[in-house]
């Protein structure tokens, strides 16, 4: 018989693993792990729904009942699956998880997971895996693949934006650039480097898109350009290198999977890029561009000058760029003006004429707009792009469903506003005798 100290130790134990363990293996939700993720999500012919969790997270604690619910409700029809991201922190990074509970859905294409941004009940996570499983089947229908092939276009992408290299031009196009540079060495017969390359290929073309070309994926066949191979001591196959402008190259020791080598190239990305510019809204040129060209623009409506003082706007400027700083990797536009300059812009985001400073995220692909609801500060601010970040939040349809007329006034001066100078009246020729002396 055991003793009440081995008792409560196994007491003990058996509530340590009931926290940790979400999910067991009576349950129809299935543990994924980086060993099993590869074969049973992407490689599935499946649709499926996947939520990236932490232990500790109390979201996460709450979700569990329904998510298991989903599972029951789905078997046999939608996959449904759950990574521990705290302990698998390798496969969150893959897919870019910020926060927890995160839900992704595996679709057509297995390489871009799609974001779920429903309610967290059982019942709306059918509805939406339903929505999902209709689209997927006509994408089959459509002939679109899975998105799991193992030919050359796997992950979507082809070799058009790999640079090839050699000993020719490895110099001038890579020493001498400005971009941040990724090069794989390869060898022909080497069985890695042929799993390597449509992985590579479709990370170089996502890369160039959300890098604007700063960073780069090259190749170099390393049995041909044996002087470069020498020169960086390549000695198997496929070796990845990082080169920067001023710095001696460093492998490249991350994964070898389309995702893992995006996230890679915009982590160099993010520290090598400056902060977006901060545009004040002085004509519409300016609104268009940031707007269409990015996928949100930030919108700030700071105090009148006389409100603030330049010292005040300046302290308002200076969180707005660090946030931008820390966002950057979002690539994201920014925009500020001043509180009634562009009064039709306040009304058609909810604005409207009080509360400065205020805050706006817009997407003007789909005219649709979110508000700070928090403080203007560094942790209001971050807390807001935080959750648009992970696709959460309200949103409302920006007014009009456009981009309202946009002022063209002059730019900020940098300089304390001053009040209008009040004007003079001369009463020097004015005889007062004059008037009824009823009315003085």
């Amino acid at each position: 018989m055991a003793t009440p100290r081995l008792l409560l130790g196994t007491v003990g134990c058996a509530l340590v693993l009931a926290v940790s363990a979400f999910y067991s293996a009576s349950d129809d939700v299935v543990e994924l792990t980086p060993t099993n993720f590869h074969k049973e999500v992407i490689q599935s012919d499946s649709l499926w729904l996947i939520e990236f969790y932490a232990p500790w997270c109390g979201h996460c604690q709450r979700l569990t009942a329904d998510w298991k619910k989903a599972a029951s409700a789905l078997k046999g029809v939608v996959k449904i699956g759950a990574v521990d991201a705290d302990k698998h922190q390798s496969l969150g990074g893959q897919y870019g998880v910020k926060g927890f509970p995160t839900i992704k859905i595996f679709g057509s294409n297995k390489n871009k997971p799609e974001d779920y941004q429903g309610a967290r009940t059982g019942e709306a996570i059918v509805d939406a895996a339903l929505n999902a499983l209709r689209s997927f089947v006509k994408d089959r229908m459509g002939g679109r693949s899975s998105g799991h092939d193992s030919g050359r276009q796997s992950g979507g992408g082809s070799k058009k934006d790999v640079v090839e290299l050699n000993d020719d031009n490895f110099d001038s196009t890579v020493l001498d650039s400005e971009d941040v540079w990724l090069v794989e060495f390869f060898a022909p017969w080497c069985g890695h480097c042929k799993t390597l390359e449509p992985e590579w290929a479709a990370a170089a073309t996502e890369v160039k898109e959300q890098t604007q070309g700063k960073v780069k994926l090259a190749a170099v066949d390393a049995t041909v350009s044996q002087v470069l191979a020498n020169r960086y001591g390549i000695r198997g196959f496929p070796t990845i290198k990082i080169f920067q402008k001023g710095e001696s190259p460093v492998d490249y020791d991350g994964g070898r999977t389309k995702p893992d080598i995006v996230a890679r190239a915009l982590d160099l990305f993010s520290e090598n890029a400056p902060p977006p510019e901060l545009k004040e809204i002085i004509n519409e040129e300016v609104v268009k561009k940031t707007c269409e060209e990015h996928q949100l623009c930030i919108v700030a409506v700071l105090p009148h000058i006389l409100d603030t003082g330049a010292s005040g706007r300046n302290d308002y400027l200076t969180v707005m760029l660090k946030m931008a700083d820390k966002y950057k990797k979002k690539m994201w536009g920014w925009l500020w003006t001043e509180a009634g300059a562009q009064l039709d812009l306040e009304s058609s985001l909810g604005i409207g004429g009080f509360g400065y400073p205020a805050m706006a995220a817009v997407n003007a692909r789909k005219m649709k707009f979110a508000l700070l609801k928090g403080s203007f500060s560094e942790q209001g601010i971050n807390e807001f792009l935080r959750e648009l970040s992970f696709g959460r939040g309200s949103t409302a349809p920006v007014g009009g469903g456009a981009i309202p007329k946009i002022n063209t006034v002059e730019a900020w001066d940098g300089k304390d506003g001053e009040l209008p100078a009040e004007e003079e009246i001369d009463l020097s020729d004015v005889d007062l005798d004059d008037f009824d002396k009823d009315e003085l």
